[in-house]
């Protein structure tokens, strides 16, 4: 039984999540409106769309209610590649839309906007990058999908962060050295999961840079019942409080698979879309960012991500704008790592 303090602290939580992210900008009726235009040019376009998890939830509902996909990035990519829809719409930031093209160099690839970016991108330029690895080459060279198609043509593999333990353990067994690209709260969390020390990037994600776990702490006081959910491009002290710690599908399995009723997500909160289908019934709530206790706020969602929008997805079918487009030669180089990636998750998974 929760005692009045409790029931009133977790009202508190309830009203201020609910007044910080009203739903803006289209009615109802222009939603389906959009929508209903969008599914009819999806069809004359013979085109599929793929959309991130941390995309509005009203395009993840269109990419489900039109049989394409929602999923982390190295999914979307490969979801494309063997539907036989000739374009595909990739609702994310752009070196998603780079990645589905080094997977399906055959297919035209559209964003709904081209400048939705990633800090994680931003902060690896190749020629840094380069010269980076160039005064290391005794380095095997390990990236994190969230990079350009040029840094990941100068990689030796590329990884999800659902596979990143596994191909680190498994260089670390044939002796390699490894550098380890951009982001280095993935990177640190990598290192002492494994005892595998490497050579480190300075990168983050702006989102998951964000969360504090003094501020989760306080939100749990709340929710005492609550387990802990983390993405681990978070920084250490949040990685350490978790219940589970993973990549996006591996959090929503955690969310699905854990027997509690509540919560705290450190990740995107448009993740939230999936979680509850996968778990009904159950209560998900962002973890601070700021803030203390009821008082928590949090900003968890990435601005380049919420450039996707009904809208633009429409203008991008109709007009054929936004086009992802990789050279032939960066394409071939940047497959390599992928492709070696994908051959090793396939063999592990025998």
């Amino acid at each position: 039984m929760l005692s009045k303090q409790e029931i009133s602290d977790r009202i508190l939580v309830q009203e201020h999540f609910a007044k910080e992210h009203l739903p803006s900008g289209h009615s109802r009726q222009e939603v389906e409106e959009y929508k209903s235009q969008i599914k009819k040019l999806l069809k004359e376009k013979d085109a599929c769309l793929v959309a991130h998890y941390y995309t509005d939830p009203l395009i993840q509902e269109l990419a489900d209610e039109t049989g394409g996909c929602v999923s982390d990035s190295l999914e979307m990519a490969r979801f494309g590649s063997v539907h036989e829809a000739s374009t595909l719409i990739v609702a994310g930031v752009r070196f998603m839309g780079e990645t589905a093209k080094i997977l399906s160099p055959e297919k035209r690839i559209l964003m709904p906007t081209l400048e939705a970016t990633c800090s994680l991108d931003i902060g690896c330029p190749i020629d840094e990058f380069s010269a980076f690895c160039d005064a290391h080459p005794d380095h095997e060279v390990v990236v994190y999908a969230n990079t350009s198609a040029a840094v990941k043509a100068r990689a030796d593999w590329v990884v999800t962060s659902s596979i990143a333990l596994q191909v680190v353990e498994h260089l670390a067994d044939e002796g390699k050295k490894i550098i380890w690209a951009p982001d280095k709260h993935l990177g640190a969390y990598v290192q002492k999961q494994t005892g595998i020390e490497m050579l480190m990037w300075d990168g983050a994600c702006i989102v998951h840079e964000e969360f504090k776990a003094k501020g989760i702490l306080e939100l749990k006081q709340v929710y005492p019942d609550a387990a802990i959910l983390v993405h681990p491009e978070s920084p250490d002290s949040v990685v350490e409080i978790a219940d589970a710690v993973g990549s996006t599908s591996q959090l929503i399995k955690a969310a699905h698979d854990l027997p509690n009723k509540h919560f705290i997500v450190a990740t995107d909160r448009a993740i939230f879309y999936k979680m509850q289908q996968a778990a009904p019934g159950k209560e998900f709530l962002e973890a601070p960012t700021a803030g203390s206790g009821a008082t928590c706020r949090s900003c968890a969602h990435c601005p380049w991500m919420a450039m996707n929008d009904l809208e633009n997805i429409m203008q991008c079918l109709q007009e054929g704008k936004d086009e992802v487009i990789v050279s032939p030669e960066l394409v071939e180089d940047a497959r390599r790592p992928l492709q070696r990636m994908l051959d090793f998750s396939a063999d592990m998974n025998k």
